[in-house]
């Protein structure tokens, strides 16, 4: 007579997350340790190993030279989920529109003063393009990151890239209505192949468009490449607009820089785990030192257009400070 079979007790949901003494979070239960092609390094997709796709992920993501142990340990310090990313940004979304629809029913495009009108046209009209590279490399890095919780920061980074590129466009959309001889919605791509201001920013994108590896592609973008656009556009760019009376960009670029600040955390707190590893601090600063002198010469050539001087040296003190505080969050 044979025994009765073992009753197995039901795991949890949660199971890869059992051996915490608590309830994981709803972070936790819902973006940690996600990725399936990590169970096999060999053979990340269950295909063929020698499929490029499995040789693309062998190469780029699991032999990164930047090395750790248990990438899944990562943690988002804003504890973002789709959910609370989708509150989140329905109340930024809300303050947006709430500013167009004010500005326009007061007829600020109106008001701008005509030598202000060409600084828009030739250099805000056209950040939609790095903005839409920002947002293409931000799903490269999602879309190989070693760990869920890492593509999860990087996929809401660029659905904020896709927010802000269509509000550029609106703006555009709405100076060229009030202004149509300005060029506005006309020019942008020549300006962005051609113009002497951003040449050296699509150079720099071009460049990190092709940066494979998972863990340069992120220290490039999320410290060199946003940060520069970040402080040139959002930042002075920003800040002289309401020297000369454009409020509304003002207020849009300080609400576009609270997204880049919280990519900013992101990135500082992944950089502390890296660096918890003897030789990756080195290899971060490397990066860096590869990439910034391409990041200043596209500082330089932008600010030698904004109708204020100077403006550069403060532009790279400013990303040298953004840098520090991610390279050094611990």
């Amino acid at each position: 007579m044979s025994s009765a079979p073992e009753v197995l007790k039901p795991l949890k949901t949660w199971s890869h997350l059992a051996d915490r003494r608590k309830r994981p979070s709803e972070y936790e239960i819902v973006t940690v340790n996600l990725h399936y092609r990590n169970r096999d390094p060999n053979i990340p997709w269950e295909l063929d190993p020698d499929i490029p796709m499995n040789k693309w992920y062998r190469k780029y993501c699991n032999e990164s030279p930047l090395k750790h142990p248990d990438w899944d340990s990562f943690r988002d310090p804003d504890e973002l989920i789709y959910r609370t990313y989708n509150l989140l940004q329905d109340g930024q979304e809300a303050y947006v529109r709430g500013l167009l629809d004010q500005f326009s029913d007061r007829g600020h495009d109106q008001t701008i003063a005509p030598d202000w009108l060409p600084v828009l046209a030739r250099l805000y009209a056209p950040v939609r393009f790095p903005v839409h590279i920002v947002q293409m490399v931000s799903c490269y890095i999602g879309q190989i990151a070693p760990a869920s919780t890492i593509t999860s920061c990087a996929n809401f980074q660029a659905a904020d890239g896709l927010r802000w590129l269509t509000h550029t466009a609106y703006r555009t959309a709405e100076l060229a209505k009030t202004h149509p001889a300005a060029g506005f919605g006309k020019n942008e791509r020549q300006l962005w192949e051609e113009d002497p201001a951003w040449q050296g920013f699509r150079a720099l994108m071009e460049h990190v468009l092709v940066a494979w590896d998972w863990a340069e592609a992120f220290v490039a973008l999320n410290l060199v490449v946003k940060p520069a656009l970040e402080e040139c556009v959002l930042g002075v760019l920003g800040e002289q607009a309401r020297r000369h009376n454009d409020t509304l960009y003002g207020l849009l670029s300080q609400a576009q820089m609270r997204d880049a600040e919280r990519h900013r955390r992101w990135a500082g707190a992944l950089i502390d785990m890296a660096q918890s590893q003897e030789g990756n601090r080195a290899l971060i600063d490397g990066w860096i030192a590869k990439w910034q002198p391409m990041a200043d010469r596209a500082i330089e050539a932008y600010c030698a257009a904004l109708p204020e001087a100077g403006a550069a040296e403060l532009v790279k003190t400013r990303v040298a400070a953004a840098q520090a505080a991610m390279v050094q969050y611990r």
